[in-house]
């Protein structure tokens, strides 16, 4: 029986690219910050390019507190995003014709994000990486780390927590459940 044969790697990275694009584009608060992405194989760096408008502070000058913040959350949530895709990428699974007509899966829901301000940002391009602490099918929790110039000096990092969209064949993770019997696990008697 013979084999198939692999795929061109120009097609993998077109497809790869496609969803890619298609996934941030889906955020409308992207465009608005200058925020885009590089992907290298599954990791993704986020680069939010510098402008005029990102200045919090005119005096230092210093990035607005409240656009690192949404540059690390919307890091996250790409990034979450992107882990629970690739899996459906790589199998073939995902039609790419309908992700790039807006055909997308829900996004994760922030539940809550920490902030935590090490330093100010520099008036120049800032870069994001997310790393996924735990990803359930109902919640997940991720780790942004932000810098400017040395990835060994981050001026920002956060911890955020978020509701995962139901995928198919599971429930609505905010569905309520059943309610529980007093006094121990199980249904309550009607």
């Amino acid at each position: 029986m013979p084999r198939s044969r692999p795929e061109p790697m120009q097609v993998v990275k077109q497809r790869r690219d496609g969803a890619l694009k298609a996934l941030v584009e889906a955020v409308p608060y992207v465009r608005f910050l200058g925020i885009v992405f590089d992907r290298r194989g599954d990791e993704l760096t986020g680069v939010m390019t510098y402008s005029e408008d990102l200045i919090g502070n005119p005096f230092l000058p210093a990035l607005h507190g409240g656009a690192t913040s949404a540059f690390l959350e919307v890091t996250a949530i790409v990034s979450l995003s992107w882990a629970v895709l690739w899996d459906d990428l790589e199998s073939g699974a995902l039609d790419i014709a309908r992700l790039e007509a807006g055909d997308l899966p829900r996004l994760p829901k922030t539940i809550g994000l920490t902030t935590d301000y090490l330093r100010s940002g520099l008036p120049r391009d800032a870069y994001a990486r997310a790393r996924i602490v735990r990803r359930g099918r109902r919640y997940a929790s991720v780790h942004v780390v932000g810098w400017q110039d040395n990835h060994d000096r981050p001026f920002a990092q956060a911890t955020g927590h978020f509701l995962m969209p139901p995928r198919d064949g599971d429930g609505a993770p905010d569905t309520p459940r059943e309610p529980m019997a007093p006094g121990g696990p199980g249904p309550a008697d009607g």
